[in-house]
C-alpha cells in the first residue's frame, strides 16, 4: 500500500501543496471552505503528517514530560490520561515519569541534565523541590507546575483553589449537623504546601461558622495512602475527648482507609462518623458507602497545562508567568448521608 503524500492530498482537495501544509501545520489562516476540503481529503486518504520531521525542523523532539510523585495514586493516573489525550491533539507524545518525591529524581528531570534534554517541555507536580531549587533550573526549557504552593513562583502554574475547596468540604459537614469535625492529612513541613492549604481551608470554615477549633483533631499523615488513613482513623477513635463525628480527609485514599477502619470497628458511616475525601477518584464512586469528595476538574487541569506548555514553546523564556485556575465541585454521596 502506497503511503499518501502531501501532494496527493493537494490533488484530491484541488488546492496547492502550501494550502495543505498550512491546514495540517496551522501555519496560516485558511478559508473554511478550503480547510473543509483539505480535512476531507486527509481523512479519505488516511494521510499522516511526518511529525518527527516537522519537530526536527523546529529543533524539537516532539516529547513532553509529565512528572508526578506517584503513579499508583489514582489521582495522578487519571490526570496522566487526560494530559496524554490533550497532548496528542497537538501532535506531542507524553512520557510519564514518577519521582517518589525523591529530590534527586526531581532535580534530574527539571534541571537541564541529559534526561531533561529529551523533552521540549515539562509538566511537573513537585513534591520535594523548593522554590530555590526551581530558580536554578534551565530556563530555556518550558515548565508548567501543577498543584498548590504557598510562595509565588516564576513559572506557569495550574491548580484549583485548595483553601476554598477545603473550606467547602468542612462546611458541608457542619451543614449536615456534625459538630466535632477532624481533619486528616496535614503536613507541616516544607514540601507539604497542598496539605497546609487544605488545613487553612478547614480553619477558615471553623472561623466562618464560629465553631471552636480543637487543634488535636488536625491529624498529620506522612503520605496520602490507604494505610495512612486507616492508621490516622484508628488514632482518632482513641482520642482522649472521644472520637469525632465527621472527618475531612485530604485525599480519597486517606478517606477510603479511614472508612475501612471505621467499619472494621463497628462504627457506621455516615450515621456515626461522616467522611469527606478529596480528588474524586473512580474507586470512591464505587465504594460502599460511595464517597463524598471534592472533585477537581482533572480534564481542565490537564488541558490548561498542555495548552500553556505549547504556548510557552512559542514565547520568550523571560515572558511573565501565568497563573491558571481550574474549577472544582463538591460531589455529595453516601459517606455523608446523600
Amino acid at each position: 500500500m502506497v503511503t499518501p503524500r502531501l501532494r496527493d492530498v493537494a490533488e484530491r482537495a484541488g488546492v496547492s501543496i502550501r494550502t495543505v501544509s498550512n491546514v495540517v501545520n496551522g501555519y496560516a489562516p485558511v478559508s473554511e471552505e478550503r480547510r473543509a476540503r483539505v480535512e476531507a481529503a486527509v481523512a479519505e486518504l488516511g494521510y499522516q503528517p511526518n511529525l518527527m520531521a516537522r519537530n526536527l525542523k523546529k529543533g524539537r523532539t516532539g516529547l513532553i514530560a509529565l512528572v508526578v510523585p506517584e503513579l499508583d495514586v489514582p489521582y495522578f493516573a487519571e490526570l496522566a490520561r487526560a494530559v496524554v489525550t490533550k497532548a496528542r491533539q497537538h501532535g506531542y507524545t507524553v512520557v510519564v515519569d514518577q519521582t517518589d518525591g525523591e529530590p534527586d529524581r526531581e532535580h534530574e528531570i527539571v534541571m537541564g541534565g541529559s534526561m531533561a534534554a529529551m523533552f521540549d517541555g515539562v509538566i511537573l507536580s513537585p513534591l520535594a523541590l523548593s522554590q530555590a531549587d526551581l530558580a536554578r533550573r534551565d530556563a530555556a526549557r518550558p515548565l508548567v507546575l501543577l498543584g498548590e504552593r504557598i510562595a509565588e513562583s516564576a513559572y506557569d502554574h495550574v491548580a484549583i483553589d485548595n483553601v476554598a475547596a477545603a473550606r467547602a468540604a468542612t462546611e458541608h459537614l457542619f451543614d449536615i449537623g456534625r459538630g466535632r469535625v477532624a481533619a486528616m492529612g496535614d503536613q507541616p513541613w516544607e514540601s507539604g504546601e497542598t496539605a497546609q492549604l487544605r488545613t487553612a481551608g478547614y480553619r477558615q470554615a471553623h472561623e466562618a461558622r464560629r465553631r471552636r477549633l480543637d487543634e488535636s483533631l488536625i491529624v498529620p499523615t506522612h503520605r496520602f495512602h490507604h494505610s495512612d488513613g486507616a492508621a490516622a482513623m484508628a488514632a482518632l477513635l482513641e482520642h482522649p475527648k472521644g472520637p469525632p463525628d465527621a472527618v475531612f480527609c485530604y485525599n480519597d485514599l486517606l478517606a477510603l482507609g479511614a472508612i475501612r477502619t471505621l467499619l472494621s470497628r463497628g462504627v457506621r458511616v455516615p450515621e456515626d462518623v461522616a467522611v469527606v475525601g478529596f480528588d474524586d477518584i473512580e474507586a470512591g464512586r464505587y465504594n460502599t458507602p460511595s464517597l463524598t469528595t471534592v472533585s477537581p476538574d482533572k480534564s481542565t487541569i490537564a488541558w490548561l497545562a498542555v495548552d500553556r506548555l505549547i504556548a510557552r514553546l512559542g514565547e520568550r523564556a523571560d515572558s511573565d508567568p501565568v497563573e491558571l485556575w481550574a474549577p472544582y465541585k463538591l460531589a455529595v454521596r453516601e459517606s455523608t448521608g446523600s
